[in-house]
């Protein structure tokens, strides 16, 4: 198992070497097919991962396999807006315009979609 404070945040570390703008998507796993017997990832493993990821200083780190839980959405490392609002696999809503966010006009990195 690797979701040990020390190991989550040398991850966290080496996708921050990539830049901060690099997403890191901390998906839940859920047994099925031939591991039925192991146990899901639990969401407070979820959260520590993505607060580690903040604090390492990645920009945009969201939880995923964990419908309607808050860090599926993606915020604005600037103001904290809404850039993408997701349940399940499914984006509600995708906040970007011009590749800069809607409320303060941080540039985004990425691929606008």
């Amino acid at each position: 198992v690797n979701d040990s404070d020390r190991e989550l945040t040398e991850i966290a570390q080496f996708i921050m070497e990539l830049g901060p703008e690099t997403p890191w998507h901390v998906s839940r796993f859920h047994p099925t097919y031939l591991l039925k017997n192991a146990s899901s990832t639990p969401v407070a493993t979820l959260k520590r991962a993505r607060e580690i990821g903040l604090q390492v200083g990645l920009h945009y780190v969201y939880t995923g396999n964990v419908p309607g839980e808050q860090g599926e959405k993606t915020l604005c490392h600037n103001c904290g807006g809404v850039l993408i609002d997701r349940f399940g696999f499914a984006t509600g809503h995708y906040a970007i315009k011009k590749g800069r966010c809607p409320d303060c006009q941080t540039p985004v990195g990425g691929v606008e979609m």
